[in-house]
């Protein structure tokens, strides 16, 4: 197998809170990374972070097809989010919209994008309270929240959107559901409701999931009753406890 392909890593929304944690764990685990960011401003942070960086939306299916077919990455993982800081209550109405849109055609075009460059691992970010009522904590395969929720169920088919393309592609995909992220770069300092987990045991999880277990979806979040993390931490040797 070819090298250079097997330690490439594309990695979507490196400069969000998730990629700030996750790029020095993929950095010492030998890997190149390339990371996507859609502001030029952004790229002098991606050069401190000791990563390549490229200016990409995902919404630009042409020019995403085109840097992954030019890096010709292994794995790709999905960390993309269209949220306002600290989800300012005021923003969150149209950032709901917007978040379910880049989940649903966001995750398509870099999914085909992937495919085509030959990645063989997909992981994305997906969340873990959006599970429909019922007996807790829930598990991975638990319904989620209908589309027609009074509240949630754009967000709800948004996730599902973005799950379904991850987990049917044929690479292997992996979904980490997270809980709600606290900790540097959220907003938030501490967990603020149940289910929640810190940025950089959320980073720790993706990068486990670069080499360890296999297609399907894996509650990443604090035990406390919510959801069932055992498939987490039994298949990726995953701990809500993990810090840098």
């Amino acid at each position: 197998m070819n090298q250079r392909e097997e330690r490439r890593i594309f990695l979507a929304g490196a400069s969000g809170a998730i990629g700030r944690q996750l790029v020095p764990l993929l950095r010492a685990n030998g890997w190149k990374v390339l990371g996507s960011t859609r502001s030029d401003d952004k790229l002098p942070l991606l050069k401190d972070m000791g990563i390549e960086g490229v200016v990409v939306d995902v919404f630009h299916a042409d020019k995403l097809c085109a840097v992954l077919d030019e890096f010709q990455p292994d794995t790709v993982i999905h960390q993309l989010t269209d949220l306002p800081y600290a989800l300012e209550a005021s923003q969150m109405q149209e950032a709901s919209v917007r978040n379910a849109r880049l989940r649903e055609v966001g995750t398509r075009n870099l999914v085909d994008a992937s495919i085509r460059a030959g990645a063989k691992r997909l992981i994305a970010q997906s969340i873990s309270f959006v599970y429909d009522e019922g007996v807790t904590p829930h598990r991975e395969d638990d319904p989620l929240l209908p589309d027609d929720h009074p509240t949630y169920g754009q967000t709800s088919f948004g996730v599902k959107c973005l799950e379904r393309e991850v987990l049917e592609a044929s690479a292997d995909g992996i979904v980490l559901r997270y809980g709600l992220l606290y900790g540097p770069g959220t907003g938030f300092d501490t967990a603020i409701a149940p289910g929640s987990v810190h940025v950089a045991a959320a980073a720790k999880a993706a990068e486990l999931a670069v080499t360890r277990g296999s297609r399907g979806i894996y509650n990443v979040a604090e035990e406390d009753g919510s959801v069932v993390i055992e498939k987490a931490t039994r298949l990726l040797g995953w701990s809500p406890d993990w810090r840098n």
